[in-house]
């Protein structure tokens, strides 16, 4: 049986902040280039805002087409040489952006760059989980994950800040090393393998079946993230254009500081609630915090309105997606953790894509208020879904979510 790092009473052991810190940086260079490539496209490269476009989907296309395998490679190779290896092509391929001097070369680039990124993405929630005390997984993964909504602050912010005095080639020297910090506190980390699958399990097994790549357990909660994706997604791709259609363009960067803070100042309350009454006493406030602020932001005439929609949706948003990645990864055993965490994301990542497309379109027929209202709704109905899909398993004793 391998040994565990859940016996550490505290929940700030310096292994888990290493993981803070890692996941922190991972996704401050995630967002970061997710912001300036479009500008570096178009003004360095000669490129389009078509080609900025395939260049973003690119991607996410291929770290959705690994993330379903991301689970099985992580059970196959183990936890921590899964995360040593993608760890270290991740961080190469962070380092060739240097060596970029056309678009064809940064297309290749980036398609070959979101495996590494899926399948990093995927390792680090089960390494993380286990220097979590047990009865702190609610409020431990919470933090990991505001971590992740940090990154999606200071990214953009490090970014334009950098271009705006510098050069991109100076941008990418930066991130890159953002990058390497985060690997060296991966390779500090002292990361133990989980008991191997029973030989009942495996035996007679001659070709990949449906169990090797998606774990069913998490599918209602998975579904119940992807539409909540599709919901967030109005946030994540045209929040800056709504502002720029308003004449609010320069408060933006201030509308994701907020929305930080927010996340920020309720997180105690909501880890410590979740661990203590379960996940709907959270669940519930969270997505009628998340319609209030799209409903806000759709009536959006200045910058004051526009911050406190920011409040009320870094209050849902951000309470709710850490939530619902800690119902996954408890409702399976250790040996399927990877399985689940691939599974969640993937349908997570395929609501962010199909919303950013479909309220692309949306916004194009009819206007930016009624896409918000429209998501607004969205929420509303997500919430009713979770209610009859997941709550009730909650409800039931011989359905509890079981921790690991």
């Amino acid at each position: 049986m391998a040994i565990t790092n859940t016996a550490h009473e505290s929940l700030w052991n310096r292994s888990f902040i290493l993981c803070l810190f890692n996941n922190l940086f991972l996704f401050i260079y995630y967002f970061a280039t997710l912001t300036v490539l479009p500008i570096y496209i178009l003004q360095d490269l000669g490129g389009t805002v078509k080609d900025a476009g395939l260049a973003l989907t690119l991607f996410l296309v291929s770290s959705i087409a690994i993330r379903p395998f991301s689970g099985l490679i992580v059970q196959k190779i183990g936890k921590k040489r899964s995360l040593r290896y993608a760890g270290t092509l991740f961080l190469l391929f962070s380092f060739s952006y240097l060596l970029i001097d056309s678009l064809l070369s940064l297309l290749i680039v980036r398609f070959l760059h979101g495996f590494w990124f899926s399948i990093l993405t995927t390792v680090n929630v089960p390494v993380v989980n286990d220097f979590i005390p047990e009865k702190r997984k609610g409020e431990g993964m919470g933090y990991f994950v505001m971590a992740t909504n940090l990154g999606a602050v200071f990214g953009p912010l490090l970014a334009l800040s950098i271009i705006q005095l510098s050069s991109f080639t100076v941008l990418f020297m930066v991130l890159t090393v953002v990058v390497s910090i985060g690997y060296i506190f991966c390779l500090t980390l002292n990361v133990q393998e989980d008991a191997p699958l029973p030989a009942a399990d495996i035996a007679g097994r001659r070709s990949l079946s449906l169990h090797d790549v998606l774990e069913t357990k998490v599918l209602p909660i998975s579904l119940v993230a992807m539409l909540v994706a599709f919901s967030y997604s109005s946030i994540t791709s045209f929040i800056t254009a709504f502002t720029d259609h308003k004449n609010l363009l320069q408060y933006a960067s201030i509308f994701f500081i907020v929305f930080a803070l927010s996340m920020i100042a309720v997180r105690p309350w909501v880890g410590r609630r979740y661990d203590r009454l379960g996940p709907s006493s959270v669940i519930y406030p969270s997505f009628i915090a998340f319609f209030i602020g799209l409903v806000i932001v759709s009536f959006m005439q200045n910058q004051w309105i526009l911050w406190l929609s920011a409040v009320f949706i870094g209050i849902g948003y951000g309470s709710l997606f850490p939530c619902m990645q800690t119902m996954a990864i408890q409702s399976v055993s250790k040996p399927r953790m990877g399985h689940a965490i691939s599974t969640f994301f993937a349908l997570f990542d395929i609501g962010l894509a199909v919303g950013s497309v479909l309220l692309g379109l949306m916004i194009a027929y009819f206007d930016f208020q009624f896409s918000y209202l429209f998501c607004a709704v969205m929420v509303l109905l997500t919430m009713f879904i979770y209610k009859l899909s997941v709550a009730p398993q909650l409800r039931a004793p011989s359905k509890q979510l079981k921790r690991s």
